[in-house]
């Protein structure tokens, strides 16, 4: 077995990157001559490790400034860590900033040739690549003018032409795809999945969680600089998802809880205590209690009540709950012709069952409320929150998964 076959195509370990901010320019040159601080430092990333398996492909994803395209130039070499190592393991090309590795005076077909060069592909190949590159570009009648007369999506073309068609081991593209037209990001796409199946490595930056999701088979979350997640790219864009979802201005229920609020927003008003809740379940199928729920599954939510004074007439209810103020969806037994129970006595205990099939939700954590209330249904005897529940990720764009069917009908001619 070869030692390319052991190693992964990228190690990076506790890589870390500092810069210098300084209010003036000067103050650069004063602090070298005079010997005295005149900067800040700015952490761009700190403690950064992962690997990249051979022949995988890696997303990186986080909100603009979290340091992915400093990641992405360590990692290419246009930038030096301030600490950390990185190791790669084959031929690396990029596709980074726009125009970035081009001469804006040079013509077309002699950038090729230079980032061919660059890359170490010998002089011999160059000719047979350059028609392959222009071809693929589309940009053979611009090929012989200036690079600095083109257009943002005619550097594209070429940029990604010339770093897929040099085949390298690993291919590194930021974020640059995203201005091409849609016939040319077909054509991108299907050069990155021959790309894969040729088991080579890549490493994608972008805010597309869809191609994110397609094309990764990892994927590295960095957040303010540091390493918030890595892993299988469903379960980790999930994460992602929903901690964009999740920046809200209220509370989270976690800090709501202690408060004990009641669904109206109002504290439980201890001195009425004609019902009360024992215990609050969410249980699969089996009818065994779960703490992580499938997409499009089966919830059977339970509540135990108990009856403190005679003559109650109660109605339930559950909720899902984001917040302690975001509910996704209520269930109201008040809403149920089929729900009877009548007059209730003390010391009596009643067991509420509530089936919930193919919960819509992708992504996320989520809690489960439920409720009791008087026959009016405004006032709330006792509400108990579950103990959150996450939802395992799967493939797909937004918060919700809907069960469907599809039907597909070719007219005859």
């Amino acid at each position: 077995m070869s030692d390319k076959a052991l190693k992964p195509s990228v190690l990076v370990q506790n890589l870390a990157k500092t810069f210098k901010l300084y209010e003036h320019p000067q103050d650069r040159l004063l602090e070298l001559i005079f010997r005295t601080k005149r900067h800040e430092n700015y952490e761009a990333l700190q403690d950064v490790s992962f690997a990249i398996p051979d022949g995988k492909s890696v997303g990186i994803i986080g909100a603009n400034g979290a340091g992915k395209s400093t990641l992405l130039k360590l990692l290419v070499g246009t930038l030096q860590p301030t600490s950390g190592d990185i190791k790669i393991n084959g031929q690396i090309a990029a596709l980074l900033a726009l125009g970035a590795g081009f001469h804006p005076d040079f013509t077309g077909r002699k950038n090729i040739h230079l980032n061919a060069s660059l890359l170490g592909v010998p002089a011999e190949n160059i000719l047979q690549l350059e028609r392959e590159i222009i071809e693929f570009s589309e940009l053979s009648q611009f090929i012989d003018r200036p690079v600095k007369t083109y257009s943002t999506g005619m550097y594209v073309r070429l940029a990604f032409s010339i770093a897929t068609m040099v085949r390298p081991d690993i291919l590194i593209i930021d974020e640059a795809l995203s201005v091409g037209d849609m016939a040319f990001q077909k054509k991108c796409v299907t050069r990155m999945n021959q790309f894969r199946l040729n088991a080579k490595s890549m490493v994608l930056c972008s805010h597309s969680m869809f191609h994110i999701q397609e094309l990764c088979d990892f994927t590295l979350w960095i957040d303010q600089g540091r390493v918030k997640e890595f892993g299988e790219s469903e379960k980790v864009v999930g994460h992602y998802e929903d901690f964009n979802n999740k920046k809200k201005s209220y509370n989270s229920i976690r800090e709501d809880i202690p408060e004990a609020k009641s669904a109206t927003g109002q504290k439980n008003n201890k001195e009425i205590q004609e019902c009360r809740i024992n215990s609050l379940s969410v249980c699969n199928e089996k009818n065994k209690e779960v703490t992580e729920v499938k997409p499009l599954s089966t919830l059977i939510l339970k509540m135990q009540i108990e009856v403190l004074a005679d003559n109650i007439n109660g109605h339930f209810g559950f909720a899902f709950m984001r917040s302690a103020e975001e509910p996704i969806s209520s269930f109201l037994s008040t809403n149920s012709e089929n729900i009877n129970l009548g007059e209730c006595k003390k010391g009596d205990v009643i067991t509420v069952s509530l089936l919930v099939e193919k919960i819509a939700m992708r992504n996320g954590e989520f809690f489960v409320l439920g409720g009791l209330a008087d026959k009016s249904g405004l006032l709330w005897y006792e509400t108990k929150f579950s103990s959150a529940l996450s939802v395992t990720s799967t493939k797909g764009v937004g918060p919700l998964i809907m069960d469907s069917t599809w039907t597909i009908e070719k007219q005859d001619d």
